[in-house]
């Protein structure tokens, strides 16, 4: 039960609150106890900061509800931090897109983009605009998501000699924050919700 807990998610704020990771508790209780961050909690309709110490004197006048909700020491038990605010940190981390198959099907929507049909990503394919023989290389700015009717229909010619066209240029997904590409479509707690927020995750970033 102690490795388990130690394994759970916490959710990691840079000094401006702005979420940027998802680590272990373990870690999170490493950063703590090297003053590195604090204990971010929901508390009297509030969000309050703790130290180390001062969350290990919380967790005694507060015991949790769950007992998987702590850590146990020799003589104290710790309530589980979910959510972490980094002390000196204060970028947004960004990581670019691999170059895969299914970053691809997600830039192009899962949609053909030679004739506008989305289908199961199953029914797909990936498409060279300027086929290899041609020189076309395998980049973001030459691959398409296309099904597999308009795929053998081009075949290894360009669009235009198919009388084919695209509906969009296809283009190089900008930079995203890390912590987009940590959480995916996964479940998260409760407790981060103030923290995900939908317009925050929607907001354009400069390159």
């Amino acid at each position: 039960m102690q490795q388990a807990a130690l394994d759970q998610p916490v959710l990691v704020l840079n000094r401006l609150w702005q979420a940027v990771n998802v680590i272990g508790a373990r870690r999170a209780f490493a950063l703590l106890a090297r003053g590195h961050a604090q204990v971010v909690h929901h508390h009297d309709d509030d969000f309050r900061t703790f130290a180390l110490l001062d969350w290990v004197d919380f967790s005694r006048h507060n015991p949790p509800i769950e007992a998987v909700e702590t850590v146990h020491t020799p003589s104290r038990v710790i309530r589980l931090p979910r959510v972490i605010l980094l002390t000196f940190f204060d970028r947004l981390p960004c990581k670019e897109l691999k170059l895969t198959r299914n970053n691809v099907f997600d830039r192009d929507k899962a949609t053909c983009q030679y004739c506008s049909r989305t289908l199961p990503r199953e029914q797909l394919n990936l498409d060279h605009v300027i086929p290899r023989a041609y020189g076309g290389k395998t980049t973001w700015e030459n691959i398409v998501c296309s099904c597999i009717k308009c795929n053998t229909r081009k075949a290894n010619r360009l669009p235009h000699e198919a009388n084919m066209r695209l509906i969009r240029k296809p283009v190089r997904p900008k930079w995203r924050p890390v912590i987009s590409l940590v959480l995916g479509n996964q479940q998260h707690h409760e407790v981060w919700k103030d923290f995900l927020d939908v317009a925050y995750w929607n907001v354009e970033l400069e390159e």
